[in-house]
């Protein structure tokens, strides 16, 4: 079976590099597939319209740009803020920090400086404006269940939440 566009349920091995570039920023080498479904928002659309066509045990590269990965570089995407909100956080420069967007949802950020009165956050996705390049083997594709259709969820999902998984 090969991938269509939607619905189907795929799992990959996979590693990650800036394009052109030899350090690995991610990998599931090793471990177990990402599994996810098709056409549902849950990986890159850049990787996800490059698995279409592929089958299983199928291994390619694929080159994401920016734009179809984690969107360019915003520089407006920063805010500066006073240090005594992060008091008792050891602050360095590039480290994560999670906090509640405007509608109750985590969100990552970075630290991009600071000194003693201020500390200067980043809103962009760490990844932003890179090039990414994917090497990839399909390790799985299999038709969608109705289950998984309908709530974008390898397995089915829940959507009443009562199987507790907080949907």
């Amino acid at each position: 079976m090969t991938i269509e566009q939607e619905n189907s349920v795929v799992g990959i091995e996979y590693e990650l590099r800036e394009e052109g570039g030899d350090t690995v920023l991610d990998s599931n080498k090793g471990a177990a597939p990402l599994e996810f479904v098709m056409g549902k928002g849950r990986i890159i659309p850049g990787l996800e319209n490059g698995l279409v066509g592929m089958s299983s045990g199928e291994s390619k590269t694929i080159t994401v740009k920016a734009a179809d990965a984690y969107g360019e570089y915003d520089p407006e995407a920063t805010q500066t803020l006073p240090k005594e909100q992060f008091e008792g956080i050891d602050l360095q420069k590039g480290m994560a920090l999670y906090g509640q967007g405007e509608n109750g949802q985590t969100i990552q950020v970075s630290v991009k400086d600071f000194d003693d009165e201020s500390v200067t956050i980043d809103f962009n996705h760490p990844m932003a404006g890179k090039n990414l390049q994917f090497d990839v083997t399909v390790t799985s594709v299999r038709p969608a269940t109705e289950e998984e259709i309908l709530s974008g969820e390898v397995g089915g999902g829940c959507m009443d939440g009562s199987c507790g998984c907080g949907h």
